[in-house]
């Protein structure tokens, strides 16, 4: 059991450093005076789930539940 623990930490700790870089790679949700102006719907926001950004998401949203789901179970092996 403990050679599971540290395998699980192991990737524990490299989800949360993915995590925090993806993270901060992602762009704002503001974009400026774009918006006001009604040019939100370019090219890039109707293909969003194409793009970089999207890409971005879909992991963010992947290692956060990867994240979670890692939290429970050292969380229940430690007891």
């Amino acid at each position: 059991m403990t050679a599971l623990k540290i395998v699980l930490s192991i990737i524990f700790v490299i989800i949360c450093i993915a995590l925090s870089v993806i993270i901060l790679m992602q762009e704002g949700k503001s974009s400026g005076l774009g918006t006001v102006a009604g040019m939100a719907d370019t090219y890039w926001g109707k293909n969003k789930g194409r793009s970089m950004e999207g890409a971005l998401e879909k992991f963010t949203r992947f290692a956060a539940v990867a994240f979670m789901l890692l939290a429970i179970v050292l969380n229940y092996l430690n007891k």
